[in-house]
């Protein structure tokens, strides 16, 4: 039976987001060119312990579809020795913080073949702020492994890296805010992204910007700007009278 026993979970409570299709996050994310390589995606649901991985996954770890299931052991299973305590540690964290993450680590495929792979986890958080489940891609950058003392290589591979955390924080903050809105407004999750990008277009804020807005005054951290309140305000559904 699959398992996230290697991940510390945290307390899953109230409501819960709808399960995205798997393999939510999209090349879209990944910085210009990155998309051009092969990459695989993945997705563990932490409240139900099932994995899933895509079928590029599956032939970039050298794995026929359907001859295992995912689990995120068999996963750690092809990643370099030296590499696979930071890569465990990353997915714990992701696990019971909600922190995305960007990472390279060696793999060996099912056939013996040595490969680097790019990989980026996106938790996927809650109404409640508990962390549902992980999902991310696995991007084959063996191509683009620097040559010894190719500095413009590295700093190329560390400027991808950080821009791809920064996206994932990103959509993190949307899902979570999205979230918020399902709860509070009781409709959909393409409800509420129209929301966000309504409140967006009439605020001239990025939509992150408004996410981190309502995740602070639904925290407690500060109050919503007035412009903010009032657009809420108005798509509120009206109080049922007793």
């Amino acid at each position: 039976m699959p398992s996230t026993s290697a991940l510390p979970r945290s307390a899953v409570g109230g409501a819960q987001l709808p399960d995205p299709a798997p393999g939510r996050v999209h090349r879209s994310l990944l910085p210009p060119g990155t998309a051009t390589r092969v990459a695989g995606r993945f997705r563990g649901d932490l409240t139900t312990e099932q994995w899933w991985w895509s079928a590029e996954l599956h032939e970039l770890l050298g794995v026929p579809a359907g001859t295992v299931r995912p689990t995120v052991q068999l996963l750690l299973a092809h990643v370099h020795a030296d590499d696979r305590p930071g890569l465990r540690e990353a997915l714990a964290v992701a696990a019971t913080s909600g922190t995305s993450f960007a990472r390279e680590h060696r793999v060996r495929r099912g056939d013996g073949a040595a490969r680097t792979l790019l990989v980026v986890c996106e938790p996927e958080v809650g109404p409640t702020g508990a962390v549902l489940a992980l999902s991310g891609l696995a991007v084959d950058v063996t191509a683009e492994r620097p040559a010894a003392g190719d500095d413009d290589v590295v700093r190329h591979l560390q400027t991808e890296v950080e821009q791809l955390r920064s996206a994932m924080a990103s959509r993190a903050a949307i899902e979570q805010a999205k979230g918020i809105l399902m709860v509070l407004m009781s409709c959909g999750d393409q409800v509420a992204f129209d929301l966000l990008a309504h409140i967006s277009s009439h605020t001239h804020r990025k939509v992150r910007d408004v996410a981190v807005l309502i995740i602070d005054s639904a925290s407690g951290r500060n109050p919503l700007p007035d412009d903010v309140r009032d657009i809420l305000h108005d798509a509120s559904p009206p109080v049922r009278s007793a």
